[in-house]
Protein backbone atom coordinates (compact mmCIF):
# COMPACT_ATOMS: atom_id res chain seq x y z
CA UNK A 1 0.00 0.00 0.00
CA UNK A 2 1.34 3.88 -0.60
CA UNK A 3 1.20 5.72 1.96
CA UNK A 4 1.33 9.78 1.47
CA UNK A 5 2.83 11.43 3.76
CA UNK A 6 0.94 14.68 3.44
CA UNK A 7 2.16 17.69 4.93
CA UNK A 8 -0.77 20.60 5.11
CA UNK A 9 -0.73 23.49 2.39
CA UNK A 10 2.29 22.14 0.46
CA UNK A 11 2.89 20.27 -2.68
CA UNK A 12 2.26 16.89 -2.02
CA UNK A 13 -2.02 17.85 -2.63
CA UNK A 14 -0.43 17.53 -6.45
CA UNK A 15 0.90 13.62 -5.12
CA UNK A 16 -2.71 12.70 -3.53
CA UNK A 17 -4.34 14.29 -7.22
CA UNK A 18 -2.00 12.24 -9.19
CA UNK A 19 -3.43 8.98 -7.03
CA UNK A 20 -6.55 10.05 -7.76
CA UNK A 21 -6.15 10.45 -11.21
CA UNK A 22 -4.44 6.59 -12.08
CA UNK A 23 -7.00 5.68 -9.27
CA UNK A 24 -4.14 3.71 -6.94
CA UNK A 25 -5.23 2.66 -3.16
CA UNK A 26 -3.33 4.93 -0.78
CA UNK A 27 -3.49 5.85 2.37
CA UNK A 28 -2.17 9.19 4.20
CA UNK A 29 -0.45 10.05 7.12
CA UNK A 30 -1.40 13.90 8.00
CA UNK A 31 1.49 16.05 9.21
CA UNK A 32 1.20 20.04 10.38
CA UNK A 33 3.08 23.06 9.77
CA UNK A 34 4.69 24.98 12.87
CA UNK A 35 1.91 27.82 12.96
CA UNK A 36 4.80 29.94 13.93
CA UNK A 37 7.71 29.11 11.13
CA UNK A 38 5.76 27.06 8.62
CA UNK A 39 8.17 24.38 8.89
CA UNK A 40 7.61 20.99 8.44
CA UNK A 41 7.16 18.74 11.83
CA UNK A 42 10.69 16.48 12.60
CA UNK A 43 8.36 13.92 12.67
CA UNK A 44 8.90 14.19 8.79
CA UNK A 45 12.83 13.45 9.17
CA UNK A 46 11.90 9.38 10.51
CA UNK A 47 10.57 9.13 6.38
CA UNK A 48 13.29 10.90 4.89
CA UNK A 49 16.65 12.82 6.07
CA UNK A 50 15.57 16.22 4.64
CA UNK A 51 11.78 16.29 6.39
CA UNK A 52 10.13 17.75 3.39
CA UNK A 53 7.11 16.43 1.64
CA UNK A 54 6.27 15.40 -0.71
CA UNK A 55 7.60 12.22 0.15
CA UNK A 56 5.76 8.66 0.00
CA UNK A 57 6.06 5.08 0.79
CA UNK A 58 5.81 1.82 -1.14
CA UNK A 59 6.48 -1.14 0.49
CA UNK A 60 10.24 -1.08 0.74
CA UNK A 61 10.55 1.93 -1.24
CA UNK A 62 10.62 5.58 0.13
CA UNK A 63 10.39 8.18 -3.35
CA UNK A 64 10.88 12.00 -2.15
CA UNK A 65 10.42 15.20 -4.68
CA UNK A 66 7.25 15.40 -6.37
CA UNK A 67 8.79 15.01 -9.99
CA UNK A 68 10.35 11.96 -8.76
CA UNK A 69 7.03 10.93 -7.20
CA UNK A 70 4.92 11.13 -10.00
CA UNK A 71 7.48 9.37 -12.54
CA UNK A 72 7.50 6.63 -9.67
CA UNK A 73 3.52 6.41 -10.10
CA UNK A 74 3.26 6.75 -13.95
CA UNK A 75 5.89 4.26 -14.44
CA UNK A 76 3.88 1.53 -11.43
CA UNK A 77 0.70 1.98 -13.67
CA UNK A 78 2.65 0.96 -17.05
CA UNK A 79 2.83 4.74 -18.30
CA UNK A 80 -0.46 5.78 -17.76
CA UNK A 81 -1.22 9.98 -17.67
CA UNK A 82 2.19 9.81 -19.81
CA UNK A 83 2.40 10.14 -23.68
CA UNK A 84 4.02 7.68 -25.88
CA UNK A 85 7.53 7.59 -25.44
CA UNK A 86 9.33 9.53 -29.41
CA UNK A 87 6.44 11.94 -29.67
CA UNK A 88 6.48 15.44 -29.85
CA UNK A 89 3.83 15.07 -26.89
CA UNK A 90 6.55 13.26 -25.35
CA UNK A 91 9.40 15.57 -25.22
CA UNK A 92 6.75 18.37 -24.34
CA UNK A 93 5.34 15.94 -21.29
CA UNK A 94 9.34 15.71 -20.26
CA UNK A 95 9.98 19.82 -20.35
CA UNK A 96 6.71 20.40 -18.30
CA UNK A 97 7.70 17.87 -16.11
CA UNK A 98 10.56 19.48 -14.92
CA UNK A 99 10.27 23.31 -15.97
CA UNK A 100 7.68 23.38 -12.87
CA UNK A 101 9.73 23.02 -10.40
CA UNK A 102 12.68 23.48 -12.44
CA UNK A 103 12.08 27.00 -13.61
CA UNK A 104 8.37 28.04 -12.37
CA UNK A 105 8.95 27.65 -8.92
CA UNK A 106 12.30 29.19 -8.50
CA UNK A 107 10.99 32.75 -8.96
CA UNK A 108 7.62 32.07 -6.65
CA UNK A 109 9.61 30.97 -4.22
CA UNK A 110 12.04 34.35 -3.96
CA UNK A 111 8.36 36.11 -4.05
CA UNK A 112 7.71 34.48 -0.70
CA UNK A 113 11.31 34.76 0.72
CA UNK A 114 11.29 38.56 -0.32
CA UNK A 115 7.74 39.20 1.01
CA UNK A 116 8.86 37.61 4.58
CA UNK A 117 11.78 40.08 4.53
CA UNK A 118 9.68 42.98 3.79
CA UNK A 119 7.62 42.18 7.11
CA UNK A 120 10.39 40.90 9.20
CA UNK A 121 13.44 42.62 11.44
CA UNK A 122 13.31 45.52 13.97
CA UNK A 123 10.89 48.59 12.93
CA UNK A 124 13.99 50.52 12.80
CA UNK A 125 15.53 48.45 10.00
CA UNK A 126 12.37 47.65 8.12
CA UNK A 127 13.10 50.10 5.45
CA UNK A 128 15.77 49.15 4.27
CA UNK A 129 15.01 45.46 4.16
CA UNK A 130 11.40 46.78 2.23
CA UNK A 131 13.96 49.04 0.37
CA UNK A 132 16.52 45.96 -0.82
CA UNK A 133 13.53 42.91 -1.17
CA UNK A 134 11.62 45.63 -3.44
CA UNK A 135 14.78 46.54 -5.93
CA UNK A 136 14.98 42.59 -6.09
CA UNK A 137 11.35 42.29 -7.07
CA UNK A 138 11.27 45.24 -9.27
CA UNK A 139 14.38 44.26 -11.05
CA UNK A 140 14.56 40.11 -10.99
CA UNK A 141 11.64 38.32 -9.83
CA UNK A 142 9.01 40.14 -11.33
CA UNK A 143 9.72 40.28 -14.74
CA UNK A 144 10.94 36.33 -14.62
CA UNK A 145 7.33 35.74 -13.51
CA UNK A 146 6.01 37.86 -16.34
CA UNK A 147 8.34 36.32 -19.01
CA UNK A 148 6.91 32.90 -17.59
CA UNK A 149 3.46 33.50 -17.56
CA UNK A 150 3.27 35.08 -20.54
CA UNK A 151 4.96 31.98 -22.41
CA UNK A 152 3.29 29.24 -20.89
CA UNK A 153 0.18 31.43 -21.69
CA UNK A 154 1.29 31.12 -25.44
CA UNK A 155 1.65 27.41 -25.44
CA UNK A 156 -1.92 26.64 -24.42
CA UNK A 157 -2.58 28.58 -27.45
CA UNK A 158 -2.85 26.09 -29.78
CA UNK A 159 -3.76 23.17 -27.50
CA UNK A 160 -5.76 22.37 -24.27
CA UNK A 161 -3.13 20.73 -22.19
CA UNK A 162 0.45 21.47 -21.38
CA UNK A 163 1.62 18.02 -23.68
CA UNK A 164 -1.45 18.19 -26.43
CA UNK A 165 -4.72 16.98 -26.81
CA UNK A 166 -4.70 14.52 -23.52
CA UNK A 167 -4.34 15.50 -19.90
CA UNK A 168 -1.03 14.07 -18.51
CA UNK A 169 1.00 13.73 -15.14
CA UNK A 170 2.65 17.14 -16.52
CA UNK A 171 -0.41 19.44 -16.11
CA UNK A 172 -0.49 17.90 -12.66
CA UNK A 173 3.01 18.98 -12.14
CA UNK A 174 2.07 22.05 -13.22
CA UNK A 175 -0.79 23.02 -11.31
CA UNK A 176 1.00 24.27 -7.76
CA UNK A 177 3.12 26.83 -9.59
CA UNK A 178 0.10 28.49 -11.23
CA UNK A 179 -1.62 28.33 -8.41
CA UNK A 180 1.11 30.15 -6.52
CA UNK A 181 1.07 32.17 -9.63
CA UNK A 182 -2.69 33.26 -8.74
CA UNK A 183 -1.87 34.22 -4.91
CA UNK A 184 1.34 36.03 -4.87
CA UNK A 185 2.51 35.88 -9.27
CA UNK A 186 -0.15 38.56 -10.96
CA UNK A 187 -1.77 35.55 -13.40
CA UNK A 188 -5.57 37.00 -13.77
CA UNK A 189 -7.81 36.20 -16.29
CA UNK A 190 -7.14 39.45 -18.09
CA UNK A 191 -3.75 39.06 -18.79
CA UNK A 192 -3.97 34.95 -18.71
CA UNK A 193 -7.21 33.95 -19.73
CA UNK A 194 -5.95 30.41 -21.54
CA UNK A 195 -3.96 29.83 -17.98
CA UNK A 196 -7.03 30.97 -15.94
CA UNK A 197 -9.56 28.56 -18.07
CA UNK A 198 -6.92 25.95 -17.53
CA UNK A 199 -7.26 26.16 -13.57
CA UNK A 200 -10.78 26.34 -14.36
CA UNK A 201 -10.55 23.07 -15.97
CA UNK A 202 -8.27 21.22 -13.15
CA UNK A 203 -9.95 22.29 -10.58
CA UNK A 204 -13.00 21.17 -11.83
CA UNK A 205 -11.97 17.57 -12.29
CA UNK A 206 -14.02 14.82 -10.05
CA UNK A 207 -10.47 13.04 -8.87
CA UNK A 208 -8.51 16.68 -8.03
CA UNK A 209 -11.56 17.49 -5.79
CA UNK A 210 -11.48 13.93 -4.34
CA UNK A 211 -8.13 14.40 -3.58
CA UNK A 212 -8.79 18.20 -1.42
CA UNK A 213 -11.68 15.94 0.46
CA UNK A 214 -9.31 13.28 0.99
CA UNK A 215 -6.22 15.43 2.10
CA UNK A 216 -8.09 18.75 3.53
CA UNK A 217 -8.25 22.18 2.06
CA UNK A 218 -5.15 23.50 1.69
CA UNK A 219 -3.89 27.66 1.16
CA UNK A 220 -0.90 28.67 -0.78
CA UNK A 221 1.86 30.55 1.31
CA UNK A 222 2.06 34.19 1.25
Amino acid sequence: MITVHHLNNSRSQRVLWLLEELELPYEIQHYQRNPATNLAPPELLKVHPLGKSPVITDGDATVAETGAVVEYLVERTGGRLRPAPGTAEHRRYVYWLHFAEGSAMSPLLMTLILGRIRRSGPFFVRPIARKIADTVLASFVTPNIRRQLAFMESELATRPWFTGGEFSAADVMMSFPLEVAVVRGGLDGTAHPRLTEWLARIHARPAYQAALQRGGAYTILR
